[in-house]
């Protein structure tokens, strides 16, 4: 190599200095470093883009919020799964958003923490959608570039707890590191409202939204380290800093203009507006509870009435003009402008309800339930006498009531209903609880017909590039670590 520069100096200009002839083939539009300011507002939209596109469509076709009736999302529905997610694993997750996460870490963390702290927080939400998708992941060795071009998939209680033998660092210390990088004084460089797309530069609400995730993790906890979850849990609790309201909720906005709508909207909207609607399962199911009208918050009623379909189902769709699809709560009024939400004030509530239920923290875990529920009705857009008139006319839907179990399904099911729109959430809960009870599709396939899948299947291009990646995959029916 030196050779070689050695020649083309001696042939630019006579023998005009080889580091002035390198300097006039410096270009400026080529930075060796990117402000911080560009990598965080990637990172945030990365990490939504993320969590709303295809593997929201996928697990939310299993959780049967929505029916597949055309292309990928009528496999989905079936659980015909094997040889997608590719865009998803390579563009979306490791391939962009990590490896910018990484390097505001590595970059900024010394000098403007707030930047590196924000990642961490945002780094420790990404990692665990990867791990509660797909199982054991690359994750100590992962977003690093060249120094581990085969990174080792590390095992989802060891990326949940921690490994010092394997210097795995878990997602509770991922977190807490952000939250340590946000209280220290020695910013040179802090985000702002034009860069911070969630909390416009304001620490505090990153400091709570830090502590909210931690809440998440705990709660996933529940079956297989309960002593890890309860002290988590009320550990947060002390402190009072996570995410008790509704302004305070952790969502990325997105606008109308093209290219830069919400993925939700788009897809349903633009790319693919015959792929899929409301499911009949979920009709059903909010009928039962007298729920319809939080519901048409969610689904459009074209025809006035709910149009719906069952999963798996071979029969003739109903025309695109009746469908019951996603609404404005989802997409936007002007079309593509609803936030992705990640973290929110009603989840925590439900959080802190089934925590106090089965773990024993502080807390009645009725009134948590019920103001789960309120947080809810009134995000969505549900009037104060709509509120106030499902509550007096459903006591039972809204107290707690039965046994241990019984008052679970009840807690579950109404952040089921929640989440309607973050598929993915409502597959974790479904994986660690079994609820709720959902029926298998009509003509499902896939690994396990049977079986209502417990994990997404590895992508093709990583399997056949990473010789670290299992091999066979796990089938869809194996379940994760910390499922029921």
């Amino acid at each position: 190599m030196k050779k070689v520069s050695i020649i083309i100096c001696a042939l630019a200009l006579g023998f005009t200095s080889c580091k002035k002839f390198l300097d006039v083939n410096t270009t400026p539009n080529n930075p060796t470093s990117v402000p911080p300011s560009t990598l965080l507002t990637t990172t945030t939209t990365g990490m939504a883009f993320a969590n709303a596109n295809d593997l929201n469509r996928a697990t939310s076709a299993i959780m049967q919020h929505i029916a597949g009736v055309a292309n990928q999302t009528a496999a989905y529905d079936v659980y015909a799964l094997d040889g997608a997610f590719d865009n998803q694993w390579n563009g979306e997750i490791y391939g962009t958003t990590l490896q910018n996460l990484q390097v505001l870490i590595d970059q900024y963390s010394n000098s403007s923490p707030a930047y590196s702290g924000i990642a961490k927080i945002e780094m420790a939400y990404v990692y665990s959608m990867a791990a509660d998708i797909w199982g054991d992941v690359p994750y100590s060795q992962a977003a690093q570039g060249l120094k581990y071009e085969n990174p080792r998939f590390d095992k989802v209680q060891d990326i949940y707890q921690g490994n010092a033998t394997l210097n795995i660092t878990s997602l509770f210390d991922l977190v807490k590191s952000g939250l340590a990088d946000l209280a220290k004084p020695n910013n040179v460089l802090k985000p702002g409202s034009k860069d911070d797309l969630i909390y416009g530069g304001d620490l505090t609400k990153w400091t709570r939204a830090g502590n909210t995730l931690l809440l998440k993790f705990a709660i996933m906890l529940t079956n297989v380290n309960p002593t890890l979850a309860q002290s988590t849990i009320s550990s947060v609790l002390t402190s009072g800093q996570y995410i008790n309201s509704n302004t305070l909720d952790f969502e990325v906005p997105f606008g109308s203009s093209v290219g830069n709508r919400n993925p939700i909207f788009d897809f349903n909207n633009n790319l693919r507006q015959s792929d899929q609607m409301l499911s009949s399962r979920l009709l059903a199911l909010c009928q039962s509870l007298n729920d319809t009208v939080r519901l048409a918050k969610y689904f459009t009623k074209p025809t006035g009435s709910f149009v719906a379909f069952n999963n798996g189902s071979t029969a003739a769709v109903p025309s695109l003009a009746t469908r019951s699809k996603y609404n404005i709560y989802l997409t936007g009024a002007a079309g593509g402008e609803a936030p992705i939400r990640l973290l929110t004030n009603f989840q925590v509530n439900f959080i802190l309800a089934e925590a106090a239920l089965v773990l024993g923290t502080s807390g009645d875990p009725n009134a948590y339930y019920q103001a789960g529920i309120t947080a809810n009705m009134q995000k969505i857009g549900m009037t104060a006498t709509e509120i106030n008139t499902y509550f007096t006319n459903n006591p039972t839907v809204v107290t707690l009531s039965g046994t241990t179990q019984q008052k679970l399904q009840q807690i579950i099911t109404q952040k089921y209903i929640a989440w309607i729109g973050n598929g993915i959430e409502a597959f974790d809960d479904y994986r660690r609880t079994g609820y709720p009870v959902l029926a298998l599709p009509l003509n499902a396939v896939g690994d396990n017909p049977n079986v209502v899948p417990t994990r997404l299947p590895y992508t093709p291009n990583e399997l056949a590039r990473n010789p670290n990646a299992p091999n066979p995959r796990p089938k869809t029916d194996v379940k994760l670590w910390w499922a029921k």
